[in-house]
Parts: structure tokens; C-alpha cells; sequence
């Protein structure tokens, strides 16, 4: 059961993740500040290889700056990732709706 609970939670931040990253690029550590106040806790451990999962999908696309003497990784969206985020987004809705109906 726990399992099952784990993975809608990392289906929802994978759409979150895709939904950030449509706006702006964006970096780990923003993104758990970002989870962390929907609620999500989520360590490096975990959120790096969603990002390399999506990256490999190719919903993201990632590149480096140099931010205060730093290399940081950011993620941009890719056309693929918009098109995967407008699908979710429609199923969500859906999904929603029957909820909140029943």
C-alpha cells in the first residue's frame, strides 16, 4: 500500500517538475524548496533521478551556468515535455472532476 502511495506522489512531482520547468528553467534545489511548500518532502536522493529519468525521457533538457562561482544544473522543458504536461494536464482534470463529483 505504501508503495502504491509513493508512486502517485512521484507522478505528482513529476508533473510538478514538468509544470516548473514550462515556465523557467529550473535547479534541485529550488524545486524542493518549491515541493516542500505543497507539502512534498524530497531529499537530492530522490529528486535527481526523476530528473534524470525525465531528461532520459526526454521531457527535460538540462544545462550548466556558473551561479556565485557554482556550477549549477538547470532543467528546461522540451517540446516533448510541454506536449507530455498538456496530456497530463487534461487527465488530471478529469480525473478532478470525477472526484470532486462523486
Amino acid at each position: 500500500m505504501e508503495s502504491m502511495v509513493r508512486s502517485f506522489f512521484l507522478g505528482f512531482i513529476k508533473i510538478h517538475i514538468l509544470y516548473h520547468a514550462s515556465e523557467e528553467p529550473v535547479y534541485g534545489l529550488w524545486i524542493i524548496e518549491e515541493l516542500k511548500h505543497h507539502g512534498y518532502e524530497i531529499s537530492p536522493g530522490t529528486l535527481y533521478p526523476i530528473f534524470h529519468s525525465l531528461e532520459k525521457d526526454g521531457l527535460l533538457r538540462s544545462f550548466e551556468k556558473v551561479v556565485e562561482g557554482k556550477v549549477r544544473k538547470y532543467y528546461r522543458i522540451t517540446p516533448t515535455g510541454n506536449r507530455t504536461l498538456k496530456d497530463a494536464r487534461t487527465k488530471v482534470q478529469e480525473l478532478l472532476h470525477e472526484i470532486i463529483e462523486d
